[in-house]
């Protein structure tokens, strides 16, 4: 399998990756435990989750919306108890927008029911293939972090 994959071109490699990668995301997002809310709501709730409470400027940014959409965004997440926002420590004018509990856990709940789905994918593999899988997940995480 490794001389095989080793000939291939960086095209030909990465018209056999896609698929399986628009399969599995597809499959992913499809195990959802709460489908009331959009991806993109739960973006802005992992972008908060991950790199802690920030203004909504700065939400927008790491999510790469315009702010207007943010505010639609943060408004939903907010009448959902799911984000509070906080007074800024040195600009009145501003709030910080930080995960509630209810959010903490509706992440926790998200993250509960697609590894649940995904180990039985895993649980069926061979010694070999999760060595193999296991070897991959660095490659596959560079590839995500790239610019």
């Amino acid at each position: 399998m490794g001389t095989s994959v080793a000939r291939n071109s960086d095209a030909d490699l990465s018209s056999a990756l896609r698929p399986a990668l628009v399969r599995i995301t597809r499959m992913l997002r499809n195990q959802r435990a709460d489908q009331s809310l959009t991806l993109t709501h739960m973006s802005a709730l992992a972008a908060l989750n991950l790199n802690g409470p920030m203004s909504a400027g700065e939400l927008a940014a790491f999510e790469k919306v315009q702010p207007p959409s943010m505010t639609k965004i943060l408004a939903t997440l907010e009448g959902r108890a799911l984000v509070r926002r906080d007074a800024h420590p040195s600009d009145r004018r501003q709030a910080i927008i930080a995960l509630t509990e209810k959010g903490e856990s509706l992440l926790e709940s998200e993250r509960r029911s697609r590894d649940a789905w995904l180990n039985k994918r895993v649980a069926v593999l061979s010694d070999e293939e999760r060595a193999v899988l296991a070897t991959a997940i660095p490659v596959l995480v560079k590839l995500a972090d790239q610019q």
